[in-house]
């Protein structure tokens, strides 16, 4: 079991947050019966994987307004009231829901305000430590957005400000507006398009990056099957997903393979050496890891600690190479 005294912690940009190497992704914890749901989900299972999470020593947790609508803010905030651990709290704005649950886009300056007041409430804080842009959409509301966040961070009620799915042209033109703690990109050895331009300018200019989805959401735990894939809840996002459809799966469980080889030598699954491959880029400073119960969290938590070596990264990168879709 890790522990939590042996984790090296990664300062967050401009920041003055130390993060544990990974931290508790809460998307999957908001639900099911809504567009980007993952099939229903127990509110206690929840509670006790954010409890392990913490207890474990992860010192930090991510999530966003429209996750379950609402919902995984609540759900952390109550996990939190029946802890003594204080981590660090992470969300975001800029997708909205109306009472018939479809989701619009707002970056509008009343708008983002009004979504800050309503995560203040539902995650029972007065200060929000990363408030994050969570896309850069609409376009044409980008720098109002952003300054309506560097506003905020003014008045106190958010600590830092950083963008998620942005490119390298919408940080410049933000970054004029008010520095970029962090870049929240989703980033794993199946999605590598931000090696070329978007880490290289998070690296020149001080920026943290959280990758999110660096097990490609489940896919690449070692707990996946096509079987699994074909009896996946209606509303469960993933079934629709190009990784998790033919003709990338069959390609994707034979990297799973490699992966589980690779980790069986050190006692860790899959998954833990796919998280450990995203951080082992210098650009990244931590990696969300979600996790639905308790057991999840503690299959992932030696990610805190395991790195590959440079020869187990070279096998995966040859494996890519020789097995392109």
């Amino acid at each position: 079991m890790t522990n939590a005294a042996t984790v090296t912690l990664r300062k967050l940009g401009n920041s003055d947050m130390d993060l544990t190497p990974v931290g508790f992704g809460a998307w999957a914890i908001g639900g099911g019966d809504w567009q980007y749901a993952w099939g229903p989900q127990d509110d206690s299972d929840s509670i006790a994987a954010i409890h392990r999470a913490l207890d474990l020593g992860i010192n930090w947790i991510d999530t966003a307004a429209i996750y379950g609508l609402g919902h995984s803010e609540d759900v952390v905030a109550r996990a939190l009231q029946g802890t003594s651990h204080r981590p660090y709290i992470f969300t975001k704005c800029s997708m909205r829901w109306r009472g018939d649950k479809s989701i619009y886009n707002s970056l509008k300056s009343e708008s983002v305000a009004e979504e800050l007041e309503a995560s203040l409430r539902r995650l029972h804080v007065d200060t929000i430590d990363l408030y994050q842009v969570h896309w850069p959409n609409p376009e044409d509301e980008i720098e109002e957005g952003w300054e309506a966040l560097e506003k905020l961070r003014r008045q106190g009620k958010i600590r830092w400000i950083g963008v998620s799915n942005f490119n390298v042209e919408q940080m410049e033109r933000v970054r004029k507006i008010a520095p970029i703690t962090s870049l929240q990109p989703p980033y794993s050895m199946l999605r590598r398009a931000i090696e070329a331009e978007i880490l290289p300018y998070a690296q020149a200019h001080g920026m943290g990056v959280i990758n999110y989805s660096p097990m490609v959401s489940g896919l690449l735990t070692g707990k996946m099957t096509a079987e699994r894939v074909a009896s996946m809840p209606a509303d469960d996002w993933r079934r629709k997903g190009v990784e998790f459809n033919e003709p990338r799966l069959s390609r994707n469980l034979r990297l799973v393979d490699l992966l589980r080889q690779i980790g069986s030598g050190h006692g860790v699954a899959p998954g833990v050496a796919a998280v450990a491959w995203t951080l082992h880029h210098p650009a990244i400073t931590a990696a969300i890891v979600g996790g639905r119960n308790a057991r999840q969290v503690e299959e992932t938590a030696s990610a805190l600690t395991f790195r590959l070596s440079e020869d187990e990264y070279q096998r995966i990168s040859a494996f890519l190479i020789a097995n392109p879709v």
